[in-house]
């Protein structure tokens, strides 16, 4: 069922991403175009600014999604089932690294073909890897009980605390 409802939401976003709609441009060097010939009858044009912003969005996106997985296993990102809690690594920045990761990328990937109605479709987007990532914290507060709700206390759903280190005696300040 997880490998069914992630490769679904994929393809939501795919589909979000390429179905025919208005583009829209940052006014900030909006002259500056890259052109891209994809085939003999395909050309992407993307403002630079806007592919400066999708590599901003991409980048860390892309690391935290294969980071996750690298964490976790494909078994265990493909069906949402483990047998234990996973919380260092990129696990101890965020709960739900690939969650977050596809929401970066989302956003880098609406910059890059400046898709406007998958730009306006954000909200939804984050509502929905919200109640998924709710969703599966009910299922592990069921598995894991108490151990889970401690890693709750001390890891964000989804966006990262800024920490400050203490150079002195290298202790973490949040």
């Amino acid at each position: 069922m997880g490998l069914a409802s992630g490769w679904g939401f994929f393809g939501f976003w795919i589909g979000l991403w390429l179905a025919p709609q208005p583009r829209f441009a940052i006014a900030l060097l909006q002259d500056i175009l890259l052109v891209i010939p994809v085939f003999d009858f395909i050309t992407l044009t993307i403002p630079i600014v806007h592919l400066l912003l999708s590599v901003v969005f991409i980048l860390p996106g892309a690391w935290l999604g294969i980071a996750g997985v690298r964490k976790t296993g494909l078994k265990a990102a493909e069906t949402h089932r483990t047998d234990r809690i996973v919380s260092d690594g990129v696990y101890s920045l965020v709960r739900h690294p690939q969650y977050l990761g596809g929401i970066l990328s989302h956003m880098g990937i609406v910059f890059l073909l400046s898709a406007w109605f998958a730009l306006l479709s954000t909200p939804l987007v984050l509502l929905l890897n919200y109640l998924i990532s709710w969703k599966e914290e009910i299922e592990l507060i069921k598995e894991f009980g108490e151990e889970y709700t401690r890693y709750q206390k001390s890891t964000p759903m989804l966006l990262p605390r800024i920490r400050h280190v203490n150079k002195a005696d290298d202790s973490v300040q949040v």
